[in-house]
């Protein structure tokens, strides 16, 4: 007899990122090279300072058992003062501030918290696959909300209909965006705190390039807007912002009502994270030097150049220079961004991402990390330019 499976899984798709990384295991076990720019984990490591606390941290005999739901007071009172230095937004650490495993469990965590069978999901089409895959888990009901270039990657809320407002729960945005590198304003975010206010929708803004931004860009918070705590929670992390992705450790931020809620879904799931994490993330946000955050994005700045240069030889249109987060999003000359992607991975070795898999919005797109370092970005380039004189 099969085994079976809930039908909530039966009808989840499979994680696009899941599907990439088998094609690639499948190729390096036939002894490939594979040029990995499919990835947003950043290759640089953590400040040197954060490491050593943690080694130390680690070595101590008192720092080994659980932490609590809501984590310790020390790392949620630095996210809040955090917040308060870099957006000067006040935030009440007991109620305001809730540590995630990451953050990527958060976002669906928060679906599932406010959302369920006959509510709305307002999706951005094009966005990170977890906000879908979340409403799907929740069994709620998708509506999408296209980005594409003519409205420069910004949602047109004027579009949904009156009907799916009624039933929305929660509105999705991620700025610096994942994966087209545009940044939004506070007049982006002020109209969908407006909207989210006239029909009781939660705003949710995921938010973890917050400092990956280039050219002079400086950070942004949707909590900005004059009122927007009464109807937002933003979503925060340290994989991005001081290169601790592997240490899973960031925080949910805003709504007191939408933190509670989410904690009572998570206290049935994880215990809390490990303290000397916590303890070193207290560290990286209250000594991570702004020199430190300019030197690490002007490297970013630089692989962002080289992919520029060199895409007009690959088969592929930039059409928007991003002034942020880890990527760069082309047209494909030729449209087809699956077969474009599989070309590469298979003949020329190198592993990208296509667009399609950010929704509908992305088809005849791909992305191209950033996370590489410049010898391995500039042979992936220089594999790609070769396999398209070829082809």
């Amino acid at each position: 007899m099969a085994f079976r499976v809930a039908k909530r899984i039966d009808d989840l798709p499979n994680y696009p990122f899941v599907q990439i990384s088998a094609k690639v295991n499948e190729l390096q076990a036939q002894g490939k090279d594979i040029i990995r720019l499919d990835m947003g984990s950043p290759d640089l490591p953590p400040p040197q300072a954060v490491r050593e606390h943690m080694a130390k941290m680690v070595m101590a005999d008192n720092t080994h058992g659980y932490t609590g739901y809501r984590g310790v007071p020390e790392f949620r009172k630095a996210v809040a003062k955090y917040y308060k230095q870099l957006f000067d937004v006040d935030l009440n650490p007991n109620t305001e501030v809730l540590p995630l495993i990451g953050s990527k469990e958060g976002l669906v965590n928060m679906t599932l918290a406010v959302a369920g069978e006959g509510d709305v999901v307002l999706v951005p089409s094009l966005s990170y696959p977890a906000y879908a895959m979340g409403a799907r888990l929740a069994d709620a009901d998708i509506f999408e909300l296209p980005l594409t270039e003519e409205n420069n990657y910004i949602a047109d809320l004027s579009i949904i209909p009156a009907d799916i407002a009624e039933r929305a729960r929660i509105l999705w945005m991620n700025y610096p965006h994942n994966p087209t590198g545009v940044i939004a304003s506070i007049d982006d975010y002020a109209k969908a705190v407006a909207f989210c206010r006239q029909h009781n929708i939660l705003l949710a803004s995921d938010n973890p390039y917050f400092h990956v931004t280039f050219d002079g860009d400086a950070p942004v918070s949707a909590l900005q807007v004059p009122g927007a705590k009464d109807w937002t929670v933003e979503f925060m992390s340290l994989s991005k912002s001081h290169n601790m992705a592997g240490w899973r450790l960031g925080a949910c931020v805003g709504k007191a009502e939408a933190i509670a809620a989410l904690l009572q879904v998570k206290s049935n799931m994880d215990s809390g994270h490990f303290l000397p994490a916590y303890q070193a993330g207290v560290l990286a946000l209250e000594t991570t030097s702004d020199e430190w955050i300019a030197e690490r994005n002007d490297r970013y700045r630089c692989r962002r150049d080289m992919v520029v240069e060199a895409l007009p030889r690959m088969g592929l249109t930039m059409r928007t220079m991003p002034k942020g987060a880890l990527y760069l999003w082309a047209s494909v000359d030729e449209g087809n961004d699956l077969d474009y992607c599989q070309g590469a991975l298979e003949q020329a070795y190198v592993s990208i991402v296509p667009g399609s898999i950010y929704g509908d919005s992305g088809k005849g797109y791909v992305r191209v990390g950033l996370t590489t370092d410049e010898d391995r970005l500039a042979e992936a380039l220089r594999r790609l330019i070769e396999w398209k004189e070829q082809n």
